[in-house]
């Protein structure tokens, strides 16, 4: 089978962590075990998030003297794309010696007029009060808005409409390498009045564009890992209950938080209803049972799943 797998960000700092190189590396390791199982049997691409390490390096840029105006995200983006393709990469190579393993910067298409640029929504970086929140939009162009507390910077999250370097990652894995690409969504980037590709301040959904490139990749199956087992409806309720086997009707029929699970269920959903193929969210630790039915949510048209017995 030919397999898409998109690791939460909890795959490199988990809760409660600090976003220092070494945990991340060890957490690298962990998730590298849990998936050699399926790169053992599977064609493998693996997708990544990035949004704490996001946060660490758009920080430092903001902080360094050197600096007349911090990197623009794009390019922030690109740094972690790097950075933690290389810790997968070295991981990979470590756990598969013989095989091909390629880490790739990439690059994910988005609408220049797609409404999210008019309403930036998607929160970034630290807290500020609302004093130095506004000196730093006027200063940098940002928008801020409150968020709890405090008050964040908040940037566009367009929807992926295509990653750049598709045809070259299906050749890759054709040649039989495991290929690591579109961490953090991918570089969101626009093609501008003269049809030349450009970055953009701007966030992609992760979860979104790994649905994206298992659609045109002609992928077998999307597994999203995270850190819990199953999807919950109607979670934090007394009526909570875990959900195995499901449908896209099903699941849209249902309400998750927009900041969490929604994206996930929303990536998994739009997979199944364009390719009739199979979709699951669930734990990182069990993905080898997760793709043999035995675990985790189940996503299919028909809301049963061929390997799976019976819940």
């Amino acid at each position: 089978m030919r397999v898409v797998v998109a690791l939460g960000g909890n795959a490199l700092v988990r809760r409660g962590e600090t976003p220092d190189a070494e945990p991340q590396r060890g957490n690298v390791d962990r998730a590298v075990r849990s998936l050699v199982p399926l790169a053992e049997r599977h064609e493998l691409i693996i997708t990544h998030g990035n949004g704490p390490q996001v946060g660490v390096l758009a920080l430092e840029s903001l902080n360094d003297p050197g600096l007349t105006r911090p990197y623009p995200l794009d390019t922030v983006g690109a740094e972690t794309q790097g950075m933690i393709g290389y810790w997968m990469l070295q991981s990979l190579q470590n756990a598969l010696p013989g095989r091909q393993v390629m880490a790739m910067i990439t690059q994910t298409l988005v609408s220049a007029v797609d409404p999210a640029f008019a309403d930036p929504a998607k929160f970034v970086g630290q807290l500020y009060g609302r004093v130095e929140a506004e000196k730093l939009a006027a200063e940098y162009g940002w928008t801020v808005r409150r968020d709890g507390e405090g008050w964040r910077r908040v940037v566009p999250s367009p929807r992926p409409q295509r990653v750049i370097e598709t045809r070259l990652i299906r050749e890759l894995v054709r040649l039989g390498t495991i290929v690591v690409c579109a961490g953090g969504g991918g570089i969101p980037v626009v093609r501008n009045d003269v049809g030349r590709l450009e970055g953009v301040e701007a966030v992609i959904d992760k979860d979104h564009t790994a649905s994206l490139l298992a659609e045109s990749m002609d992928a077998d199956a999307l597994l999203i890992l995270t850190d819990v087992p199953r999807v919950m409806r109607d979670f934090g309720t007394d009526r909570e209950k875990e959900i195995v086997h499901t449908t896209p009707y099903e699941l849209r029929a249902e309400r998750f938080p927009a900041g969490s699970m929604g994206p996930k269920v929303e990536a998994a959903a739009t997979f199944v209803e364009r390719t009739g193929d199979m979709a699951a969210i669930g734990l990182l630790d069990q993905c080898a049972e997760i793709l043999d039915g035995t675990a985790g949510t189940i996503v299919t048209p028909s809301g049963t799943w061929p390997l799976a017995s019976t819940p």
